[in-house]
């Protein structure tokens, strides 16, 4: 591997690490911080306003982390295609990460669509983010209970990924790397 290729590498990892702590870092931020804190707003009607605002504001950033961490993702499964296919454990591994990765973006979409809903209501009344009231409009209240176990989907599958991407890291040290050459070549070793 030339010199261009490890910087190269170095600049996908970064992407790739930097991308999904964003993502799971702001997820987890907006269901702790962000929600609690609006709930905690005096009047009713302000409370799904501030969280909607403040979701709306990290809604540009989330993109930006989740385009970054994928492009470094496939980039990092690009240049270790061979360990992937030769190194007993890397491409379970690799797949396994990449199905949290999928079901994080499917719950990232379905979380924005659920928060597009309380956007487009008219001030709900609510107890809280992901609480609603009696006097809350049937719509905004089932987005609301849906969002409730949403905002924590999210974080718990970044999560996962992050430990999954340890895992894959751990798997490149030279040790490592032999074994599992070595199991790939002889199970029964």
């Amino acid at each position: 591997m030339g010199k261009t290729n490890k910087s190269q590498n170095t600049v996908m990892r970064a992407l790739n690490d930097v991308g999904l702590a964003a993502w799971f870092g702001g997820s987890l931020m907006g269901a702790i911080g962000l929600n609690g804190a609006a709930a905690e707003v005096d009047h009713p009607r302000e409370r799904v306003k501030v969280a909607n605002a403040g979701w709306a504001r990290w809604t540009p950033a989330n993109f930006a982390a989740i385009g970054a961490y994928t492009v470094g993702s496939l980039a990092l499964t690009g240049a270790n295609r061979g360990r992937v296919g030769g190194q007993k454990g890397v491409g379970s591994a690799a797949l396994v990460k990449t199905g949290l990765t999928a079901a994080a973006m499917v719950a990232t979409a379905y979380s924005r669509k659920l928060g597009q809903t309380l956007m487009n209501a008219d001030d709900p009344i609510a107890d809280g983010v992901t609480e609603p009231s009696t006097a809350t409009q049937p719509e905004v209240a089932d987005a609301q209970r849906k969002l409730k176990v949403m905002q924590w989907a999210i974080p718990v599958l970044t999560g996962a990924t992050l430990v999954m991407d340890s895992k894959l890291g751990e798997q490149q040290r030279p040790s490592e790397v032999a074994k599992g050459v070595v199991r790939r070549l002889n199970p029964a070793a």
